[in-house]
């Protein structure tokens, strides 16, 4: 009986042993399942955790992006704002430059206005003095030049001196009556008068060179225009040349007699002149 309780025994004992051992290597196969399980999702934690690093990554560099964008949108508003301010100053300054070169267009209008006057003022007093000085004289005597706005005549010396004198010939009389009845007729132009002589130097009681002759001769003649022919004196004025302005050269007695002259400018007053141009 004993026996038979001990094998029986050992039957359960083997039999329990059995179970726990099929148990054990279930559970140890389960353990193997739960850990690969696991270790895959460690795995799929760990990709996912790549992917939403990439996708942050990604967020960051659109962001970056983004903050970039807005600074330059920001500069951007700040140059049209300079480009406008700039476009408004320029625009200030182009219209300023027009306006200031309509008026230098109409100061350049009026100053060829006024010189178109002095112009024809000059152009009329040549006329009438060609007009009354060549009836019945000599063109090679009395030459009349206009230059820019001045009027130019140049009276041979026979015709107002004797040769190394400065006193006037009464021929000269009806020559000077006539420069003056021209002169009268324009009081806002002023006359000087200027004696020219050749190079060949002269000393007397009287004269002490070329300088003293051309200067007296010059004299006499602004004389006789003020005390016979009533031009208002503040208008004229003598001058000496001496022989420092030859027409020609001082080669032969021909050229000699061309440079011994007398020479009659008839010309605006610059004051006036200088008061047309400053006229509003």
């Amino acid at each position: 009986m004993k026996k038979l309780i001990a094998l029986f025994s050992v039957g359960m004992l083997l039999l329990s042993s059995c179970v726990s051992k099929k148990q054990f290597t279930e559970l140890q196969n389960e353990h193997l399942g739960t850990k690969e399980v696991l270790e895959n999702t460690k795995k799929s934690l760990s990709d996912t955790k790549g992917d939403l690093d990439k996708e942050q990554s990604k967020v960051a560099s659109l962001k970056d992006k983004i903050d970039y964008l807005m600074k330059g949108n920001e500069k951007a508003l700040e140059f049209v704002d300079n480009l406008t301010i700039l476009s408004k100053s320029a625009s200030e300054n182009v219209k300023e430059t027009l306006n200031q070169l309509s008026k230098k267009d109409a100061y350049i209008q009026h100053i060829q206005e006024v010189n178109s006057q002095r112009d024809s003022i000059n152009l009329a007093v040549a006329f009438n003095l060609k007009k009354v000085l060549n009836n019945g004289l000599n063109d090679d005597d009395i030459q009349v030049n206009i230059e820019k706005t001045v009027v130019y005549i140049s009276i041979a010396d026979k015709l107002l001196f004797k040769s190394g004198s400065y006193q006037v010939s009464s021929r000269a009389n009806s020559i000077l009556k006539k420069v003056a009845e021209v002169v009268n007729a324009q009081p806002e132009m002023d006359v000087i008068v200027e004696g020219h002589t050749d190079s060949k130097t002269i000393k007397t009681d009287v004269l002490d060179d070329n300088w003293d002759l051309s200067v007296k001769r010059a004299t006499s003649i602004v004389r006789i225009l003020q005390n016979d022919f009533e031009v208002t004196p503040a208008r004229l004025i003598a001058s000496g040349r001496s022989s420092y302005q030859p027409l020609v050269e001082n080669d032969s007695p021909e050229n000699m007699a061309k440079n011994r002259r007398t020479k009659i400018i008839i010309m605006p007053k610059l004051d006036q002149f200088f008061e047309l141009l400053d006229a509003k």
